[in-house]
C-alpha cells in the first residue's frame, strides 16, 4: 500500500468511526473534528476547526479543564489514555450532555507534545437511565427505613 492509499484509508476510518475523534493543539484549538463529533456536538467540521475547546466545555467546568490540560501539555503525561473520563459537555444548541472519552498525547519526531487526541462517546441516555435507577433506589431505601 502506498502513502496516498494509506492517507486515504486513514481519512476514511477517521470519517466513518462511530465515536467522535477530536485533536486539538497545545493551546486547546481544535485542529481535527470528525463526522461523529458533528453528530454529537452539532458543529460542522468547518465551524469547529480553529475554535477553542471551550466550544464544547460547559462554563462551570472550564477552569478545572484548562488546569488539567495545561498540566498534561507541560508534563507530557495523561492518565486518561487507558482510563475513561466522564464529564458533562455542551452542544451547539446549548444542550448539556454526558460524554466519556480517552485522551492520548500526540508527539512530533523529537517527542514534543503536539496536543491531545480524544475519542469521545455520548453517554447521555445511559446516564439518564442510571440517574433514574438511583432515584428509584433512594425512594425504595427511604421506604424501608420509614417502616
Amino acid at each position: 500500500m502506498n502513502e496516498n492509499d494509506k492517507n486515504t484509508l486513514c481519512r476514511q476510518i477517521f470519517d466513518t468511526v462511530g465515536d467522535a475523534v477530536i485533536f486539538s493543539d497545545r493551546d486547546g484549538i481544535i485542529r481535527l473534528w470528525n463526522r461523529a463529533a458533528e453528530g454529537i456536538f452539532g458543529y460542522t467540521e468547518k465551524e469547529a476547526i480553529g475554535q477553542s475547546l471551550d466550544l464544547i466545555i460547559p462554563e462551570r467546568q472550564r477552569e478545572m479543564h484548562w488546569k488539567g490540560y495545561r498540566r498534561a501539555m507541560l508534563s507530557g503525561v495523561t492518565k486518561y489514555g487507558s482510563e475513561t473520563l466522564s464529564v458533562p459537555a455542551v452542544t451547539k444548541d446549548g444542550e448539556r450532555i454526558s460524554i466519556e472519552f480517552t485522551i492520548n498525547l500526540l508527539r512530533d519526531a523529537e517527542g514534543k507534545v503536539l496536543g491531545p487526541v480524544a475519542v469521545v462517546r455520548d453517554v447521555t441516555a445511559r446516564w439518564m437511565r442510571e440517574k433514574e435507577l438511583r432515584r428509584k433506589l433512594a425512594f425504595l431505601e427511604a421506604g424501608q427505613t420509614a417502616a
